[in-house]
């Protein structure tokens, strides 16, 4: 299952550490190569034929679907997770006395849209505080209740990567006829996801993450349920019969098949989207499960060897492989970031946690390297 160290695809020098990729993964070497041609090709737009404006939009459709598992038409292109949240927001159409489910410290781009929805309507926002033991997912199960319209909810927690059993949460929400909005930015790509089996509502995932893609882009799953909703802009590409250029002024009520109403303006970005699908190619060559596999085991090692210093993480079964929040005996001094990056070593800090970050291209040296670093600012503190 394990996969071995993958830097050779990637173009990291040998002196960075980079344990960053939940603030901005690097590019494959093929994604950047697919955008540069992308660009080479706008040189001669002659040469883009009307057709694909469509083909490669299905054809990035089709490579996300594949990672999820729902058909390419359940699939929509968008620009950003605050797009697909806006889109899934402006559908579900909350009511005055609903109640909106959401973790404590949230990602401020889920939490802004819901509260103005809220206000709107009149509904109310539950807040499910960080809970001590670390395990979000009892918390959250015990804050569902009858009056629980909506949950909206990551995989992960994005500040230190605290597990969240999404189908149990699912589970728990069909009891009441609650509705699950998933932010999966922090998680699709390197934790196990399909969605026959989670059943969302919607969920979307930004691409410049844990899909190794480029920024601005998003893929947002809508299920069928609310495939015939309002999009969030009204463009010319996600009308039916669009394919047909010299009858775009013969004007259209009706909307593309499935999700594709809910596309963003100028999907066919014929930079960004050949990046974001080399990027889901080679993800699905390596496979999402071997993924998670060879991070877990990485930062299993890692929260092992520091636990000793006092240095703490959640237990395993209740943070995603994937990430490593650290919390640092007492306050965090302001400078430790800048003062790892000044050694290469690049990690964030979000909340309580240093947040640490793996992906494939981490080898045993840079292990070392974080560990010397860490180490070293642990007896100047």
């Amino acid at each position: 299952m394990t996969i071995p160290c993958q830097r050779a695809l990637f173009d990291i020098p040998e002196d960075v550490a980079y344990f960053n990729c939940a603030y901005m993964s690097p590019l494959l070497r093929s994604a950047s190569a697919a955008g540069q041609q992308g660009i080479a090709g706008k040189t001669q737009p002659w040469r883009v034929r009307p057709a694909d404006f469509f083909s490669l939009p299905d054809q990035a459709r089709g490579l996300f679907a594949r990672l999820i598992g729902p058909q390419t038409d359940d699939i929509a292109i968008v620009g950003s997770a605050s797009y697909g949240i806006e889109t899934a927001l402006k559908n579900i159409r909350l009511q005055a006395g609903d109640q909106v489910l959401i973790c404590g410290d949230e990602f401020p781009s889920n939490l802004y849209p819901l509260r103005r929805a809220a206000r709107l309507a009149g509904a109310g926002i539950v807040t499910v505080d960080r809970p001590q033991d670390g395990d979000w997912t009892r918390a959250i199960l015990a804050a569902i209740d009858a009056r629980t319209r909506l949950a909206v909810l990551s995989h992960c927690h994005w500040t230190d990567g605290g597990l969240i059993d999404l189908i149990a949460v699912r589970l728990a929400l069909d009891t009441h006829g609650g509705l699950l909005l998933v932010d999966a930015t922090q998680s699709l790509g390197a934790l196990p996801l399909d969605v026959s089996q989670l059943r969302p509502d919607f969920l979307v995932a930004a691409t410049y993450k844990w899909l190794l893609g480029p920024y601005s882009l998003g893929f947002l799953y809508v299920a069928p349920r609310w495939q015939d909703g309002q999009p969030l802009e009204e463009n010319w590409a996600n009308r039916e019969a669009a394919h047909d250029f010299a009858r775009l002024v013969d004007y259209r009520e009706g909307y593309a098949a499935g999700a594709r109403r809910y596309d963003m303006g100028e999907r066919a970005n014929f930079v960004a989207l050949p990046m974001a699908m080399a990027a889901l190619e080679q993800i699905t060559a390596w496979q999402v499960a071997r993924i998670a596999h060879t991070l877990g085991g990485l930062t299993d090692r890692i929260a092992a060897q520091v636990a000793p210093w006092g240095l703490h993480a959640a237990p395993a079964h209740l943070r995603a492989g994937h990430f490593l929040g650290l919390r640092w005996p007492g306050p965090i001094p302001p400078s430790l970031t800048g003062q790892m990056a000044a050694a290469q070593v690049h990690v964030s800090i979000r909340g309580p946690a240093i947040r640490i970050t793996p992906h494939l291209y981490n080898h045993e040296g840079d292990v070392a390297r974080l560990l010397e670093v860490l180490d070293k600012a642990l007896r100047k503190a």
